[in-house]
């Protein structure tokens, strides 16, 4: 595939970016489509932040390639490498990066100015780019003046300046408070929207990436788990990070009929006939506690051990081990009846038809 040239009409990005650092190494197939958004989902030290050096040039490829639009960028294989300042790509970085010494207009007419523009020609296409983001009147403000959703729209209005067909925003709300950062999203949502090229976004937060993008990459040990938009990834998800994220209790096994042999011991009946390797999950609201062994209709029941519990909403969230670790959800008064608290016994249960089984 390395050795193949890319087709001059193709748009978006096109790479396989592949870096060794030491015991650690990225291998990771990336696309993104002009216009498209894709989120690289993960946690920390899952090889994120060197997958978008990597396509900014300041990580160099061991292997593998970078294309956009139709143009080889990297490709160690040929000895190809672009400098950053020739790639057409715009970098929002997770603490902005803004010139302290210069004013918003003059940050954004920076990247411009590198490229050859005249100064009047530089500072007009930053001013209409401070007016797209809705700072045309902060203009003259210093770095230092500007509120945290303000710096981060100056450096967005910066990465935009430079007409880029790719841009790289790294954890780009990742500084801002709570409100600001509910405010700055619904912002960076619609200028995605009107960027005509690609996009990737690099986030450790599942509500940025779920509002962001358009399709998602879940990362781990530098290697994409899964891949697909917000709506298959939080319905069926093939990790522990990504069922945490999503707020699932999830187990592999081995299915047969209607009865899941889980990898970790025991087995849970399920609701949908399924047979070959299978994942299980259900949510932690269809757990139900006990003091004693449940009778009736729960084909799935289990005695456990509270190691935790915590406030989640309006909810208090139990901490399980046992047979299945597990995590339930419970209203305070149940959790006051149960006198839940670390060390408790207890008998959790989940129907069958609340567990959602898939191919592995």
């Amino acid at each position: 595939m390395d050795g193949r040239p890319v087709s001059a009409a193709s748009e978006g990005l096109d790479s396989h970016l592949v870096v060794d650092r030491g015991a650690f190494r990225l291998d990771l197939e990336l696309r993104a489509a002009a216009g498209e958004t894709v989120a690289l989902l993960g946690p920390n030290g899952a090889g994120k932040t060197t997958a978008l050096r990597a396509l900014a040039g300041l990580e160099a490829l061991s292997e593998g390639h970078i294309a956009l639009d139709g143009r080889d960028l990297d490709r160690p294989g040929s000895r190809r490498w672009t400098a950053p300042e020739h790639r057409g790509i715009g970098v929002v970085f997770q603490d902005y990066l803004l010139f302290p010494h210069l004013n918003a207009l003059d940050n954004v007419a920076f990247g411009p100015r590198r490229r050859g523009l005249g100064r009047s020609a530089a500072r007009a296409r930053a001013a209409a780019q401070l007016d797209r983001v809705g700072l045309g009147e902060l203009a003259k403000r210093r770095t230092r003046q500007l509120s945290g959703g303000q710096a981060q729209r100056v450096a967005l209005a910066r990465a935009l300046a430079l007409d880029p067909g790719l841009l790289l925003l790294d954890e780009p709300l990742a500084a801002l408070d709570a409100r600001t950062r509910l405010d700055t999203r619904a912002e960076l949502h619609r200028h995605l929207s009107d960027h005509p090229g690609a996009a990737v976004l690099v986030t450790h937060d599942p509500v940025d990436a779920l509002m962001l993008a358009d399709r998602l990459i879940v990362v781990e040990e530098g290697r994409a788990v899964q891949e697909g938009d917000a709506e298959s990834i939080t319905a069926r998800p093939r990790t522990d990070y990504v069922a945490r994220l999503v707020g699932l209790n999830l187990y592999r096994g081995r299915a047969e009929g209607h009865r899941l042999r889980l990898d970790s011991g025991g087995e849970l009946a399920v609701a949908d006939p399924l047979d070959g390797e299978a994942f299980a999950a259900f949510r932690p609201s269809a757990v139900a506690l006990h003091p004693r062994r449940p009778e009736g209709s729960p084909r799935n029941a289990w005695p456990a051990t509270v190691t935790g519990v915590h406030r989640h909403g309006d909810n208090l969230r139990v901490q399980l081990d046992g047979r299945l670790h597990a995590v339930a959800d419970v209203t305070p008064a149940a959790a006051a009846q149960l006198g839940l608290g670390p060390g408790q016994r207890v008998w959790a249960a989940v129907k069958a038809a609340e567990i959602r089984a898939y191919p592995a």
